[in-house]
């Protein structure tokens, strides 16, 4: 199997390891020093239970690579719409193309089935961009749970115990390929997982990313330290339950809420966005903060304390010069 990974930093890089050392036939599209490094040394990935050593084709050219079976895009979503013409050379009529996003997708109202079928986001995807790119039973959501860091160009490290992939199709359909490439992932050592319903992932994960994500960033601190305030905690706890609503109203079902806060007031992690923002890298507010209240309204689902808290943090974002208004 031929697979492409496109934006080969902590999460992609450490996929194509994955995916090489159980025998895919693995490329990568980096740039700058990560790519030079890895050309010249390899990429190495270290994670709890190996390290991992790969010589890869490494380019900032995806035209030289030809169609694949498989391309995994692992750029932030901002960067999106500027990358479809160089992922369209990698594309051929059979190729799956998987999307490790964070937040709510490009792809969400594709192949939904319900009353938001066919409803354009184009906060997510500028004049459809993304969506004219690319055939409906192309695309398939990933979520992703794995903690990695590009320690130094061309070295990344894995940090979780566990490594988890959540990978489905927007329409919920089998597929034989998808089956394939689970194979070769799980070979390589991800937990990996398939399903039907992708967008219940989805809201598992962006429930918490959602709440933890927009209070790290007005409070500058990780959630361990953040909750131990009650009125911040009862914060976030109206956060999550009103996410929730608009997951239930979605149709989704997005996990037991209570566990999920009770693993935010122990986690001291610093949440991505909060990295991107000291960093002053482009941070995800659109997928993760804004779409997910953008739906709420669509849906008809009130969501105050949300609207306050997210507003708030979109200010800090665009403040930074880290979002557009």
């Amino acid at each position: 199997m031929k697979v492409c990974v496109y934006g080969a930093g902590a999460v992609g890089g450490h996929i194509a390891a994955r995916l090489d050392a159980a025998g895919a036939n693995v490329s990568l599209v980096a740039r700058g020093e990560h790519l030079a490094a890895i050309r010249k040394h390899g990429l190495r990935v270290e994670t709890r239970d190996r390290v991992f050593h790969c010589q890869l084709l490494a380019t900032d050219d995806p035209a030289s690579l030809g169609p694949q079976d498989v391309v995994i895009v692992s750029v932030k979503a901002p960067a999106l719409p500027a990358i479809m013409s160089g992922i369209g050379p990698l594309v051929g009529p059979q190729t799956l193309v998987l999307f490790a996003l964070n937040g709510i997708p490009w792809w969400y109202c594709q192949g939904e089935g319900g009353v938001l079928e066919g409803t354009s986001l184009p906060r997510l995807d500028p004049g459809s961009v993304i969506a004219d790119a690319l055939a409906p039973g192309q695309v398939v959501g990933v979520v992703a749970y794995t903690a990695c860091t590009v320690t130094e160009p061309g070295v990344i490290v894995a940090g979780n115990p566990r490594n988890r992939l959540i990978l489905g199709r927007p329409d919920g359909r089998d597929d034989s390929r998808l089956e394939r490439l689970a194979g070769l992932l799980t070979a390589g050592g991800l937990e990996i997982e398939v399903t039907d319903k992708i967008r219940n992932a989805i809201w598992a994960k962006l429930v918490i990313n959602l709440t933890g994500g927009a209070l790290s960033i007005l409070t500058g601190s990780t959630m361990k330290q953040a909750l131990t305030s009650p009125s911040v905690a009862e914060a976030a706890s109206r956060m999550a339950h009103e996410a929730a609503a608009i997951a239930h109203a979605l149709g989704c079902e997005p996990g037991n809420i209570s566990d999920g806060l009770a693993r935010l007031a122990t986690s001291t992690h610093k949440q991505s966005i909060l990295q991107d923002l000291e960093l002053g890298r482009s941070m995800e507010v659109d997928t993760i903060l804004r779409a997910p209240l953008e739906l709420a309204k669509l849906c008809s689902v009130a969501t105050p304390t949300l609207d306050l808290i997210v507003d708030l943090a979109a200010r800090r974002a665009i403040s930074a010069g880290l979002c557009q208004e």
